[in-house]
């Protein structure tokens, strides 16, 4: 099953059920008004937005309507949490070997992962609203998954079967601002911008064999200005997402609706390039001496797309532009 949220005037958008090649859909507003309400109630929504999403993929839901082109939220406009791990053991290993830092003790028996701002998810469209272009503006290519309720204590394998979605984000980081944060042991504040996500979220079925073990075992197509950036996979995961999970539950509930990122998706082979301008970087260090590429400026894009065999994008692509903000100048 895909779905989407439509932009309205309402935070939580309108949830719609998209067809399986991306070209219609229809709203699902007799079934539940948004995402949100159909995590909270998915024993009794999910059922009935599979009727639909079969409907509608078959060719039967007569008051279906084009898809292309409509004005999208992130397929959850806003969550109660968000929590990004670094599940990619690679990345941390080239930031070390970079930047001369001691090994994280336990990294490969603890997953890391922080707190995020989940107030307010960017659509798949949206620019890069920054303040300022000195702060290293850099994206983050990353595969996530949003849950059910599971209660606390919950083991890796019971938090697998409460994994309702998996999505594609951006995670927009601020590089010039995370050292000083990293520093004081409370986590990044100022370091992240909002996350963006593509557009559509899509049940683990969806995926079929590219879903093992808590990972998407896909590769995942960055873009920058239209040229290749990377093609990392997402099968070198070192933890699961189920495992992500039930580390955070450890002590606490997670509420239905929260959301799970794998961190920048990051392969150990330098041909399958990177998912963000930082690991990059780090691989200038530690070939040359010193980075050489640059952060994002004004105008730059970048876009992100996972392809299917048959050649079809699963979760619709990302398509971000930098922009500065003149909101200081009206203050």
């Amino acid at each position: 099953m895909k779905l989407a949220s439509l932009k309205t005037d309402h935070p939580d958008g309108k949830l719609i059920v998209v067809s399986k090649d991306h070209t219609r859909y229809v709203e699902a507003i007799d079934i539940a008004p948004t995402l949100q309400f159909a995590l909270d109630n998915w024993a009794t929504c999910s059922e009935a937005l599979f009727a639909k999403y079969k409907s509608l993929s078959d060719g039967l839901e007569a008051t279906s309507a084009i898809f292309a082109g409509k004005a999208i939220f992130a397929p959850l406009p806003r969550s109660w949490q968000w929590l990004d791990g670094s599940l990619f053991l690679n990345h941390g290993h080239l930031m070390q070997q970079a930047f001369h830092l001691p090994p994280i003790e336990d990294a490969d028996i603890y997953p890391l992962v922080y707190q995020g701002a989940g107030d307010s998810f960017l659509g798949a469209k949206d620019d890069i609203v920054v303040a300022d272009l000195k702060h290293g503006i850099d994206f983050e290519g990353e595969f996530g998954v949003i849950v059910d309720a599971i209660p606390m204590g919950s083991s890796a394998e019971y938090a697998l079967s409460k994994i309702r979605l998996v999505v594609l984000l951006n995670d927009i980081s601020y590089r010039a601002l995370g050292p000083r944060e990293m520093k004081t042991g409370f986590g990044f504040v100022q370091a992240k911008g909002a996350t963006a996500f593509a557009p559509i979220a899509l049940t683990p079925d969806e995926l079929g064999e590219h879903w093992q073990n808590g990972r998407v075992c896909l590769p995942l197509q960055v873009k920058r200005n239209g040229q290749r950036f990377g093609e990392p996979h997402g099968q070198e995961m070192h933890f699961g997402f189920h495992e992500l999970i039930a580390h955070v539950a450890k002590t606490r509930p997670i509420k239905a609706g929260t959301v799970f990122g794998s961190g920048t998706v990051s392969n150990a082979d330098p041909a399958k390039g990177q998912a963000c301008i930082s690991e990059l970087r780090a691989k200038e260090m530690i070939e040359h001496g010193a980075p050489q590429t640059p952060f994002m400026q004004q105008g730059d894009v970048v876009s992100f797309n996972v392809i299917d065999a048959s050649g079809n994008s699963l979760f619709g692509a990302i398509e971000q532009r930098v922009t500065v903000s003149t909101l200081s100048e009206n203050l």
